[in-house]
């Protein structure tokens, strides 16, 4: 029950972020984080007395078990202590309070049980155990937690990397955060440990054309126009390829080798792709052809994705709108790049718009330069719109550097998970770790330059969680919260009996 309640304790301190906060130490909602810092005080009082314990930017937290051998490279394990925020329109279908914290049937309910205070709580859970056993490291474990994860990552993983830059250390074995699960498919469960990170861009369309009174319209307002773009862009997508050296086809080789229920005809094909260019166009054709969910997810995974979440435009009913916006939020595939993805942008639009009379400046760069607001505006070329393209929020990041596999990183992770999942299952059950690709940003995003072993992974089952994060009745199974503690403890001692790491 002891984890139950270091868990059920966590969740009831509602450390929610928001898009909009302001910055550390004006904003007040920051505060919420001090007394989360005392929480964790109490829960872990040998943690915070015989680790050191550095506190970043005032809230982010670096913890730092110093091992007995220097020679060693220290690993480093991370987590998030903010969560998202509930809508308190849902409070009410919530089976139990949102950060009530409460163990029921089986179940500990609240956010941020499964996104991230689990892994958090997990992590100190295990150092705790550890010191109460006795062990000593040989190996340094470090132990980093941001707070603002889930708005940007920049005030709490961005300086806490940035204070190891100049203080140390600079380089780790491996990095863990959180990411995939495991699950079982065709028969055989699988560990999805993700390997990479796809990019990210958010871009802005904005339409500015002169104003006016509504009773005496153009035949296309800035919106109207903008809406045009829109379905321009949505009737694009960007192309999906498979690639050998893609995340996602060598988790398909591991299927191939393991799942016992996958048809005979594509196991085949999938091993075949590995030296046929016919049979890896096949294995592509069917990813992208399926109606499934599951279909989709790997087509999303692979490729570059758009999404259309932001517009605006107007200011009242009887006036033409002189700016139409819209933002496009884009994760970028591991096998391409932001420049890459700004070129086919500005290449989609650049015959459409001179096609409409637009004028066209892409990211920077004028593509058709001429002002439609302009009273001398070229002859040869009258624009009734000007279009701008532009990245927003300044939110630009490359896709990340893939770690590699076949390492003893990659060994003593793997080997944990198996040990830990046979250790809850029963030593007849067998488990596949394989790569994956995480469609969205953790932040490791920060850590790049410490180390080429980052993982992504969460070692608690799908059928561990509820209903999901970021969403309703946000729960995790104690048993498997208990075997998320065994799993970071077997990990720390396994890192530590490595010494080639």
């Amino acid at each position: 029950m002891r984890a139950a309640d270091w868990l059920g304790g966590a969740i009831r301190i509602p450390t929610e972020v928001f898009d909009d906060s302001g910055p550390v130490g004006e904003d007040p909602l920051w505060m919420i984080f001090s007394q989360f810092l005392q929480y964790l005080q109490e829960a872990f009082p040998k943690v915070h007395k015989e680790l050191s314990l550095t506190k970043v930017n005032t809230h982010g937290l670096l913890y730092t078990w110093q091992g007995s051998d220097p020679s060693l490279k220290p690993i480093l394990l991370m987590n998030h202590q903010d969560v998202v925020p509930v809508e308190p329109s849902t409070f009410s279908q919530w089976e139990q309070p949102p950060f009530s914290g409460v163990l029921k049937d089986g179940w500990i309910w609240g956010r941020g049980s499964c996104d991230d205070k689990n892994g958090l709580i997990g992590n100190l859970a295990a150092v705790e155990t550890l010191l109460e056993a006795g062990f000593k490291p040989k190996r340094t474990v470090v132990l980093a937690f941001g707070f603002d994860e889930e708005s940007s990552g920049n005030e709490g993983a961005g300086q806490l990397s940035a204070y190891l830059k100049e203080n140390g250390p600079k380089e780790f074995a491996f990095i863990l955060d959180e990411g995939g699960e495991y699950a079982e498919m065709l028969g055989q469960t699988f560990a999805l440990v993700s390997v990479a990170e796809k990019g990210y861009l958010d871009v802005e369309i904005k339409v500015t054309a002169p104003g006016g009174h509504s009773s005496v319209p153009p035949k296309h307002t800035t919106i109207g126009i903008l809406s045009q773009l829109i379905n321009h862009l949505e009737s694009n997508p960007h192309p999906v390829h498979l690639s050998r050296t893609s995340s996602i086809f060598d988790f398909f080789q591991c299927l191939a080798a393991h799942a016992p229920d996958l048809p005979d005809s594509f196991r085949q094909t999938i091993l075949k792709a590995q030296k046929s260019d016919k049979s890896l166009k096949q294995m592509e054709k069917f990813i992208k052809s399926g109606d499934s969910e599951w279909s989709r997810d790997a087509t999303a995974i692979l490729g570059t994705t758009q999404a259309v979440d932001l517009i605006s435009g107007g200011v009242k009913v009887n006036a033409l709108p002189e700016e139409a916006h819209a933002v496009i939020n884009h994760r970028i595939s591991t096998e391409s790049s932001v420049r890459a993805l700004e070129e086919e942008i500005t290449s989609l639009f650049t015959q459409f718009t001179a096609d409409r009379k637009l004028s066209l400046n892409a990211f920077g760069k004028d593509v058709h330069n001429n002002d439609a607001s302009c009273s001398k505006a070229s002859s040869s070329f009258s624009p009734i719109a000007n279009v701008t393209i532009s990245e927003a929020f300044g939110s630009a990041l490359e896709p990340a550097p893939v770690t590699p596999m076949g390492t003893e990183a990659w060994r003593v992770l793997s080997g944990t998970i198996r040990a830990s999942y046979q250790d809850a299952e029963g030593a007849g059950k067998d488990i596949v770790v394989g790569p994956m690709t995480l469609g969205g940003n953790t932040d490791t995003k920060s850590y790049w330059d410490f180390s080429r072993n980052i993982f992504r992974y969460t070692h608690i089952g799908t059928h561990h969680s509820k209903n999901g994060e970021h969403t309703v009745n946000e729960a995790i199974r104690l048993d498997g919260f208990t075997n998320l503690i065994k799993f970071y403890t077997t990990l720390i001692l396994n890192a530590d009996e490595a010494t080639t790491l």
